[in-house]
């Protein structure tokens, strides 16, 4: 058995610094966390990457070609696209190799509609699974986002669209905490057990538009509030104990660590003849 994160989320919500701290994360905990970065218009990122998918295609070549024509956007769905394909799948699974326990991070593209609205991840992470892989979702999102209610139902409704869409255990997170003012975390509180309504209704999502659709709001907030399918988890990158009670809930969602062999230690009876000399004390 295998596991695997998907890692998605906005452009810029801090994907590949999370890669990168869990990389780190598990070399001081003697774990091995590789990362594969399938961003293929990333510029730069800080992990010691297992394979790049720029190695295989990038937005700039498909930019370039004359005969596509495509735009960064269309670039990137169709580098995605390629992926899929035969000659794409034979590079990512020679690059993956076939051992077991592995535990890769993919650090995929910040293009949210490849994630709510195109079926490209959802056949990624299928090929992920006939591959023996257990994948979990990890959807990252700004804490910079959470300011208002407005916000904060738009971001879960994009977390939860990606949850319907992929169909796999998915893990909210939200980061950046690190950079949040004391003010900021106080009432950042109000959105991780959020009450949905009463949060919709109060001063921080009074607006023009709001009244105008309050129905809507209200309808959607519901959802949210009724079902709780979407919870959010902070993520300090500076705090040991957020970083290992955020891996450990994913774990926990792929059941990683359950197959693994338990490490004993023999026990050997001591030999009672050697005990007895060894304690034999000659009389006076």
């Amino acid at each position: 058995m295998r596991f695997a994160q998907l890692v998605v989320g906005p452009a810029g919500s801090g994907k590949s610094t999370y890669c990168a701290t869990l990389q780190t994360h598990g070399e001081d905990c003697k774990r091995v966390i590789n990362v594969i970065n399938l961003d293929p218009a990333a510029e730069q990122f800080q992990y010691k990457a297992l394979a790049d998918m720029r190695d295989l295609v990038q937005v700039s070549d498909v930019m370039e070609a004359e005969d596509l024509n495509y735009g960064p956007n269309g670039g990137l769905v169709f580098c995605m696209e390629y992926l899929m394909e035969v000659e794409g799948i034979e590079w990512l699974q020679e690059q993956l190799g076939d051992e077991d326990d592995d535990y890769i991070l993919f650090d995929c593209p910040g293009q949210i509609e490849l994630y709510t609205h195109m079926d490209i991840m959802k056949r990624f992470a299928k090929q992920l699974e006939e591959w023996n892989f257990r994948v979990c979702v990890v959807f990252i999102l700004d804490s910079h986002y959470m300011v208002d209610g407005a916000k904060f139902l738009s971001g879960s409704l994009t977390a939860l669209s990606t949850m319907v869409k992929l169909e796999l255990p998915q893990i909210n997170v939200l980061s950046k905490m690190d950079l949040l003012s004391k003010q900021a975390k106080q009432n950042l509180e109000m959105y991780l057990e959020p009450e949905v309504h009463e949060l919709l209704a109060s001063e921080h999502s009074i607006s023009r538009f709001n009244k105008k659709y309050h129905k809507l709001t209200a309808a959607l907030g519901q959802v949210l509030d009724e079902y709780s399918l979407v919870k959010f988890i902070p993520l300090n990158i500076n705090k040991l104990e957020s970083i290992s009670d955020l891996l450990l809930q994913i774990d926990f969602s792929i059941q990683y660590g359950e197959d693994l062999d338990i490490k004993t230690t023999d026990f050997e009876y001591p030999d009672p003849e050697e005990e007895n000399e060894n304690n034999y004390v000659p009389m006076n």
